[in-house]
């Protein structure tokens, strides 16, 4: 494994654990952390493939990273099956707004984000 994706895997593997350990206190946060595990999984795999752009890839849009994904491996459709629909509101949420996740939406943000872990380790 290429040094730069053992870096995104790590700082993906943090996200994921603060995810955890905030779920019940702050959802909001929660939901956050597990959104750029999961969008981070996924840059760690475009890095390890040597097609990661930062220009292009500069985006926390996990459709697009998927699509990105599965243009080198069709495995990559699979993702589309989770929610994504869960993280729509994840990068809005650190500003001031009326929304609000509620644990168990964060606790399920956390199970897809590990599924996508899981998923991008057996990849890489």
């Amino acid at each position: 494994m290429r040094k730069d994706t053992e870096h995104w895997i790590k700082h993906a593997e943090e996200d994921l654990e603060a995810a955890k350990l905030i779920s019940q206190r702050f959802p909001n946060y929660s939901l956050f952390h597990s959104q750029q595990a999961f969008e981070k999984f996924l840059k760690a795999f475009l890095i390890e493939k040597d097609v990661f752009d930062p220009k292009k890839h500069k985006t926390h849009n996990l459709k697009f990273l998927i699509d990105e994904c599965s243009s080198l491996d069709k495995d990559f459709e699979k993702l589309k099956e989770l929610n994504l629909k869960i993280f729509e509101k994840a990068i809005e949420i650190r500003y001031p707004t009326e929304y609000k996740v509620s644990e168990k939406e964060a606790e399920e943000a956390i199970k897809i984000a590990e599924k996508v872990k899981e998923f991008v380790l057996k990849k890489i």
